[in-house]
């Protein structure tokens, strides 16, 4: 474009050759004199700091991330300049690749199991409630899923489990965990507990439970 307006000017004039080629008249004389922006000396410099938090994040954020980083640094960049910057640059945050899981779907018609602690997540010692959830993680090495158990008292996982699968055995594997760590007594506090109760509950769950995979 510069070369264009250098070869017409003498006989068109550079004013006309602006206005009918759309084009900002401060972009040419800095190109022409070599004399950079304010602004694109601004976007280098964030620019290089984007590259600084990128990499010391493992190259997994995106702009939203970046940008927050940057703002907890001192920063007082917009975000979608940090978006425009990054574009610009190639610098690209770590993709969730396919639709995210899901790892409960409600069935509306079916009978709902009781509430038997009645919403109470309390305890007053070890091993008198456990709850239990599982979700999902995403590494590396592709997606995991990890099951786990809560004892309530101690806000402590007392029994987990990590598979590439969904199925029931997931949650058994983290109950069987947690059964046999009480069974040989130990606690995550440090504490020798008798809880014959729990082994007794727990146990018949597991059967109950292994009777119904063994159905599907």
């Amino acid at each position: 474009m510069s070369a264009f307006i250098d070869m017409h000017r003498d006989r068109f004039g550079v004013e006309p050759i602006y206005r009918a080629l759309d084009v900002s008249a401060s972009a040419y004389h800095q190109r022409a004199t070599g004399e950079r922006s304010a602004r694109r000396v601004e976007d280098e410099r964030l620019t290089g700091r984007i590259r600084e938090v990128h990499e010391a994040n493992y190259d997994c954020y995106g702009y939203r991330r970046a940008h927050a980083q940057l703002i907890r640094e001192g920063e007082t960049a917009g975000r979608d300049q940090v978006a425009r910057l990054m574009h610009a640059g190639g610098i690209q945050g770590a993709k969730r690749r396919g639709k995210p899981w899901r790892t409960t779907i409600a069935d509306h018609e079916a009978r709902r199991r009781p509430d038997l602690v009645k919403r109470q997540f309390t305890a007053t010692a070890p091993d008198r409630l456990w709850v239990g959830d599982f979700t999902y993680l995403r590494s590396w090495e592709g997606r995991s899923f990890f099951s786990f158990i809560i004892d309530v008292f101690s806000r402590m996982i007392v029994g987990w489990q990590i598979a590439r699968h969904m199925r029931t055995s997931l949650v058994l594997d983290a109950l069987r965990m947690a059964l046999a760590i009480h069974q040989r007594g130990l606690h995550p506090a440090g504490r020798r507990c008798q809880g014959a109760r729990v082994g007794r509950v727990g146990r018949r769950l597991l059967r109950q439970c292994a009777r119904r995979e063994l159905r599907r």
